[in-house]
Formats: C-alpha cells, sequence, structure tokens
C-alpha cells in the first residue's frame, strides 16, 4: 500500500471534523434505514476511491458540479431511475407532461391533490453529508459553481450560494397568467382552507413531492386559482417536455467557462439539460469526474468514475 493510500485511510475517521460537517438533524438507526431506502446498492467504501477522488480535487482550482437526484436519495427523497428503487423501477407510472399540465385542468387537480399529500415530507427532508460537504467546499474556495438537477432546495437549505437550480424550485409556485410568485409553504394553508374536510392516504411516494393516489381519491379535491388575476398556478419547476430557459443555461454556460474542471455527482445525465454541459466541458477538455451508484450518459468523457454513495465518499474529502 503507497503513502497516499496510507494517508488517505488516516485522514478517514477525522476528516468529518477537520471538514466540520454537522449534521442538522440526528437520526436514529430506523431513521438511517429510513432515508437509505431509496439508495441503490452499491459496493463498500473503497481507499483508493477516496484517494483517487481526492487527487482530482487537489489538481482542481475552479470546480464547476453538476448535481442530480443520486445526491438526494440519502435524504429520504426517491429518484426516477436508481436500479430497483427508482420510481422507473418500482412502478410503470410517469411524471407529468408540462404539455399536459397547461392543458388540463384535470391534470392540475390530480398533480396538486397529490402534492398536498407529499408536501408535509417532502418539505421536511433536509441535506444530508454530500450537500454539506459541497457548501464546505464553496466555503473553502474550491468549488467555484454549483449546478443542480433537482428541485428540493436542498442545497439551499444547506447553504450553497454559488448555485444555479437548472429546473427550477418546488418551494416556489408561481402564476401562468400574470408570473406572480408565492413560497410553497403559503399554498399550503390555501389548500388546506379550500379543503377542509377531503381527507386522503398515498399508496405510494414518488419523486418531487408526488405521491399516488386514486382517481376517486382526487376528484373532491379543489384547487385555488391566483388571488391577483385568477390564473392557474404551477410550481416553478421545469416539467418534463419543458425547456430550461435560454438566459439561464447562457449563465451556466459562462459558469463553466469560468472552470478547470467538472464533478458529477448523483447523476446519469440521462436529461440532455444537464448533459449538454458535460459535452460542452470534454470539449474545452475539462477533466470531469463522475460519482454516482450506476452508469451514466457521460461515462465514456470522464476521467475517473467512482460507483459509490455521495452522503458517504464526499465527506471524506479534504480540500485544503
Amino acid at each position: 500500500m503507497n503513502a497516499g493510500v496510507v494517508s488517505t485511510l488516516k485522514a478517514i475517521e477525522g476528516c468529518r471534523v477537520l471538514l466540520g460537517l454537522q449534521p442538522r438533524c440526528s437520526y436514529s438507526t430506523a431513521k438511517a434505514a429510513q432515508t437509505l431506502a431509496f439508495v441503490p446498492a452499491s459496493p463498500p467504501q473503497d481507499p483508493l476511491d477516496v484517494k483517487k477522488l481526492q487527487d482530482f480535487l487537489f489538481s482542481s482550482l475552479r470546480l464547476f458540479v453538476i448535481t442530480g437526484a443520486g445526491i438526494s436519495t440519502e435524504s429520504g427523497i426517491p429518484d426516477y431511475r436508481s436500479e430497483g428503487v427508482g420510481l422507473y423501477a418500482r412502478t410503470d407510472r410517469r411524471p407529468i407532461q408540462h404539455a399536459e399540465f397547461l392543458r388540463s385542468a384535470r391534470a392540475r387537480q390530480r398533480y396538486w391533490a397529490r402534492n398536498f399529500v407529499g408536501w408535509p415530507q417532502f418539505s421536511s427532508c433536509q441535506p444530508n453529508a454530500a450537500h454539506l460537504a459541497l457548501k464546505k467546499w464553496e466555503m473553502l474556495g474550491k468549488l467555484h459553481w454549483l449546478v443542480t438537477q433537482n428541485v428540493d432546495a436542498l442545497h439551499v437549505k444547506a447553504g450553497s450560494q454559488r448555485l444555479t437550480e437548472l429546473h427550477g424550485s418546488i418551494h416556489r409556485v408561481l402564476c401562468l397568467s400574470c408570473g406572480d410568485q408565492m413560497p410553497r409553504a403559503e399554498l399550503q394553508e390555501l389548500f388546506e382552507a379550500f379543503n377542509p374536510e377531503w381527507r386522503a392516504e398515498a399508496h405510494e411516494v414518488a419523486p418531487d413531492s408526488d405521491v399516488f393516489l386514486t382517481e376517486e381519491q382526487v376528484q373532491n379535491f379543489h384547487v385555488p386559482s391566483c388571488n391577483k388575476c385568477g390564473g392557474h398556478l404551477k410550481p416553478d419547476v421545469t416539467f418534463f417536455g419543458d425547456t430550461v430557459s435560454r438566459e439561464k443555461v447562457d449563465f451556466v454556460y459562462q459558469r463553466l467557462a469560468e472552470s478547470d474542471s467538472v464533478l458529477v455527482v448523483g447523476s446519469s445525465l440521462q436529461v440532455y439539460s444537464a448533459y449538454k454541459f458535460a459535452l460542452a466541458a470534454h470539449d474545452r477538455k475539462l477533466p470531469i469526474a463522475i460519482v454516482n451508484i450506476g452508469p451514466t450518459r457521460s461515462d465514456p468523457l470522464a476521467v475517473l468514475k467512482l460507483n459509490s454513495r455521495c452522503g458517504e465518499l464526499l465527506p471524506l474529502i479534504i480540500t485544503q
């Protein structure tokens, strides 16, 4: 075993203290098992992998990070594509499409009823060790910019500031007619006022504050309109079938142009809106490292691919 690996092994035990990563809430063994329910199986953490990622980070001065749903599964939020535990593996149900939400009052009613039931649990989810590690890297000047595909606001809760929420945030709601915005928590209060007798029990949880309800459960749910213009309300997120604004994409490209390396965390990059930044990085000959359980679309572009849990590996990296 070489000296680098030995030093990494010695660092593992104490590196959480060095990074100052303290969890925002304590978890019992039962709670920990519950939050890992949506994390696919992965091999035990290899100290050699820690050393490889450590070396990659040491050589990076302006790191550009792309995160996906795989970073939030350890916070108890399911994803779509993980083998065996993702939505697509557990059911034939699919997320709502942008066009369907716009054209169908019934689709909007179904979406908001399910979202209303799922919101208390979803909104209570907290950032895990991987989110906090990335925030620490930002504080130390290692992370130049963070782009997340997630709409769960866990990076915001962790304190990240050099951040672009590529697909928006489900913690905000906007009016499709006048553009007025409100916090999602405020809309929850309106739902309760509009549906004082309505009750429903979820059959199964899905990504992004969604749950499974029957058509019978949904049919009597009342959805409020915008209190300024009467327009339809929509979460401030990019639904499947919609596109990210040109202004936001150009902004992210500018941050990528200022960077010298790319780290992909918890994403298969199957969605082109994020994959195109990996392609652009490769065209610029920037080194790309990937931490994700399972294959990704960008594996052929990467100089390093680690099949590891984000929350287990990232806190072990010392960036000073």
